[in-house]
């Protein structure tokens, strides 16, 4: 079987990279629980000074896997719940490691791609990234951690903008709304934020990790906030306005709700 999340360490610097670029890094169960495995191995890995994000192929990753959502019929339910159970333990990890998480953001980020994108410390994208969240174009609810970490990034009426219009930010856009650090040419987005986790890796980690530690208790409660968006995705997913905006996405028609 194919390993949908890689896992590289030299000197110090963890790469991961999301491995399933045929579906353009969408999220499904194998990657949820992949992904979780990583980030404690890394976590308790007192030898990674600074990890690397990335997604196989030309996109970072798309967000939740719709078309495989919709395979499991009325067990939709209960599959979301424990895929985003998966995936925000993993999301929390990185969150919370000493280690400074850099996102290297190769071609499109959409839905729980952002997620990922807010979880990492720095992020690094290329000039023709794009960035949507999807959710409400679906008929679902935010997920991995979208719905906490992105207000906090880039304000509330921003990320309401983005929730509620699922309108496209540019990497311009994104640069000058905070969501990125640094924006580069498409084909060194990986070499500059490799540089950047190098460079990292060579400072002082545990007083990186005071800083996320401080930063994290000054702003509590991001677990609580992904069991709800775990809850809220996996109820709407059984709504009929959510099997409305699903059937549509996948038969490529506009949604009635």
């Amino acid at each position: 079987m194919t390993q949908t999340v890689l896992l590289d360490v030299a000197d110090g610097v963890a790469t991961v990279t999301l491995n399933r670029p045929e579906a353009s890094n969408t999220l499904d169960m194998a990657m949820g629980r992949e992904l979780l495995a990583t980030a404690l191995r890394l976590e308790a890995d007192r030898g990674v000074r600074a990890v690397l994000l990335t997604g196989a192929g030309k996109h970072f990753c798309f967000g939740g896997d719709v078309r495989g959502m919709a395979t499991h019929g009325d067990a939709v339910s209960g599959y979301l719940n424990e895929l985003t159970t998966n995936i925000h333990a993993g999301i929390s990890a990185f969150t919370r490691m000493r280690a400074p998480v850099v996102a290297a953001v190769n071609g499109t980020a959409a839905g729980g791609g952002i997620g990922l994108v807010c979880m990492a410390d720095l992020a690094v994208c290329g000039r023709g990234s794009r960035f949507t969240l999807s959710y409400t174009g679906v008929g679902l609810a935010p997920d991995c951690s979208t719905s906490f970490l992105l207000p906090r990034i880039v304000g509330r009426r921003r990320a309401l903008e983005l929730f509620l219009t699922n309108r496209v930010l540019s990497a311009d856009e994104a640069l000058s709304w905070g969501l990125v650090n640094q924006v580069v040419d498409d084909a060194a987005v990986v070499d500059e934020a490799r540089a950047l986790a190098t460079r990292l890796a060579a400072g002082p980690t545990e007083s990186f990790g005071a800083v996320k530690r401080l930063i994290d208790l000054s702003d509590p409660g991001l677990e609580a906030q992904m069991a709800a968006e775990g809850r809220a995705i996996a109820a709407m997913s059984v709504h009929p306005q959510g099997r409305e905006g699903v059937g549509a996405f996948l038969e490529k028609r506009k949604p009635n709700y």
